[in-house]
């Protein structure tokens, strides 16, 4: 293991396809979740308040399926990293899954908020959800009938901004994984970071149209787990 000078600090960024190996599909799944619903009606504040039964339905189809899945390789490795160097590593994920944390990582921060969590729309308190949710719940705190999950819709703005940006602006590296590098303003990041000084690998099952020093192809479980292995040989 590298002395703790020579490590650099690195932010990691994961997407959609780092939980695909885990039976978790991305927005552009042929068959999957999302391509039976309108993004309009089940992520959005506008869809919520014209149907909040659908989108309950919808959030508790997908808290199922995160229940049942697995961490994988890809969750595990960036773990290992965390464990091995946590004053150096700052993971950021776009995932509403649990899946990272489940492989052990420690300190992720959910700019999309999570599945597991539930959010009252009335007094914005939060508390760990139930396996199902109803439009009728009332909120542990107000009493309200105002719970919808705790994630975060197209047209609201993602958690943590201040803390990812000062990241960003510290980092000597910046690794996107599994992510399409089309929804902003995760999208922005590795530019963001490169204005920085920071050095930017894009690590994917196929690389985007983003700027990246290097780009590594290849399904999340293998490649990230290799990306690992070299920082910590």
């Amino acid at each position: 293991m590298k002395p703790a000078s020579a490590r650099r600090r690195i932010v990691i960024l994961t997407g959609a396809g780092v939980s695909a190996e885990s039976g978790l599909g991305t927005f552009r799944d042929s068959g999957g979740l999302w391509t039976q619903y309108d993004l309009e009606d089940v992520a959005t504040p506008q869809g919520f308040a014209r149907n909040p039964v659908m989108v309950h339905d919808f959030y508790n189809a997908r808290r199922e399926n995160c229940l049942g899945a697995q961490p994988n390789p890809a969750h595990h490795a960036p773990a290992r990293l965390l464990a091995a160097w946590p004053d150096h590593v700052t993971l950021v994920t776009q995932n509403i899954d649990d899946l990272h944390e489940r492989a052990g990582a420690r300190g992720v921060i959910h700019m999309h908020g999570e599945l597991l969590r539930a959010r009252c729309a009335a007094c914005a308190h939060v508390w760990d959800a139930p396996r199902v949710m109803a439009a009728d719940d009332p909120c542990p705190a107000c009493a309200a009938p105002a719970t919808r999950p705790d994630v975060v819709w197209f047209g609201e703005f993602p958690y943590h901004m201040e803390r990812i940006a000062d990241a960003l602006g510290r980092a000597d590296l910046f690794v996107a994984i599994g992510t399409s590098g089309q929804v902003y303003p995760a999208a922005g990041f590795v530019q963001e970071a490169a204005m920085g000084g920071a050095r930017t690998l894009e690590l994917n099952l196929e690389a985007t149209a983003a700027r990246f020093d290097e780009v590594r192809t290849g399904p999340a479980s293998v490649i990230v787990s290799e990306w690992v292995a070299e920082l910590l040989d």
